[in-house]
């Protein structure tokens, strides 16, 4: 059973790679792209869409293993994926970290979620 979920994740994924360099050379012609920055562009945009798989695929697999089903499937998919979007290189404590140097600058709203996402990003490299 294993091997045949892991093979139908393999499939998904390479189906989806084909899909995401053709959309994303589109994306690069629309943008007259071309050269180094085309290059760059493709790199990047190949790497989001790759991400985007993985995190689908063991998230379809979380999902089935708590046979879950309909909207309560659907909430746990975006949930799920929303998370698996976080960096994974970012240092244990660098969330405490980053909210307390939030709470020192008095930060609320979206000059909080800014603050965060730019703070976690940069614990990361």
């Amino acid at each position: 059973m294993q091997k045949l979920i892991a093979a139908a994740i393999i499939t998904l994924f390479s189906a989806h790679l084909a899909f995401a360099e053709t959309a994303c050379d589109a994306k690069a012609t629309e943008k007259k792209l071309a050269g180094a920055a085309k290059n760059s562009f493709m790199k990047k945009c190949e790497t989001e869409a790759a991400t985007a798989v993985t995190a689908a695929s063991g998230c379809d697999a979380k999902a089935a293993e708590k046979k879950l089903a309909g909207a309560a499937k659907n909430s746990f998919m975006k949930k799920c994926e929303a998370g698996s979007a976080a960096p994974a290189a970012q240092a244990p404590d660098a969330g405490a970290a980053c909210a307390a140097k939030a709470a020192e600058k008095k930060l609320t709203g979206a000059a909080k979620s800014s603050f965060m996402k730019k703070c976690l990003a940069d614990a990361g490299k």
